[in-house]
């Protein structure tokens, strides 16, 4: 019996159910299987050379799985499902941080029920095992082929920003650089160069903003808004749950 399998397990479910990966891929069912958060585990989160190299959270979730699974393979959206349930798994549902009102942008400290946060439903005739969607733009009427991006896809684009952002006069390409790894072909054609130059130069942003609101609407992941009423001016709607430093190490 491996270290990993002498503590107890969770299954916990996918919001992509498996949908996004071959037939014979260990995440196709839907699940993954976790362990708990010991003290081990909070060695990781305290390392000071993981935390400076950017890797802590990746190497905390490797630390916890079970399933035989190549964590750079998994979606975006079944990470933060993963990322969730390490959470509750190590230190309970309960989150408390602090929620800035979008209207009069008072602070206020919130009690957050982390199981309470549902999966986004997707349409399971339309996700397939290949990762591969179209899209039309409404106003150049093009037709672009795309991708939900994977944990890989993240670090690669978090690596580059870094770096184009070191030398950029100021503008960070945030929307660009993503769209470069999302979108496979334009019109039927995969050339790397052409996509990129299309993007660069030829995507309007009506088209930009229909595709993004598109990817959003379809792609597994966790749904993250809450409701929230702030106590000073009374605005009342729903926020996105702020991920913060003490989400993994909440105050004792």
């Amino acid at each position: 019996m491996s270290e990993k399998q002498k503590f107890p397990t969770e299954v916990v479910d996918l919001p992509s159910k498996g949908l996004v990966y071959p037939k014979d891929h260990p995440l196709a069912d839907g699940t993954i299987e976790m362990k708990y958060m010991t003290a081990r585990e909070e060695d990781i989160l305290t390392s000071s050379n993981l935390i400076q190299k950017g890797i802590v959270i990746d190497e905390l979730l490797k630390s916890l799985i079970i399933t035989k699974v190549d964590f750079n393979d998994v979606i975006v959206g079944d990470k933060n499902a993963i990322m969730l349930a390490a959470r509750v798994l190590g230190y309970g549902k309960k989150y408390e941080v602090e929620v800035t009102c979008p209207s009069c942008n008072a602070k206020e400290e919130v009690d957050f029920d982390l199981t309470s946060f549902p999966h986004k439903k997707i349409d399971e005739d339309l996700i397939n095992s290949e990762n591969k969607y179209e899209f039309t733009l409404p106003n150049a009427d093009r037709k672009i082929e795309f991708r939900f991006l994977t944990h890989k896809d993240e670090n690669a684009i978090e690596s580059e920003l870094k770096r184009l952002g070191k030398v950029s006069n100021g503008i960070t390409p945030e929307i660009t650089t993503r769209l470069r790894y999302q979108i496979i072909s334009v019109d039927g054609n995969d050339d790397k160069e052409y996509v990129n130059k299309f993007i660069k130069n030829e995507f309007f942003a009506i088209d930009s903003k229909s595709f993004r609101d598109y990817y959003s609407k379809i792609v597994p992941d966790v749904n993250f808004d809450s409701g929230f009423l702030c106590a000073i001016c009374d605005w009342s709607g729903e926020v996105d749950l702020p991920i913060t430093t003490n989400f993994f190490w909440p105050s004792r």
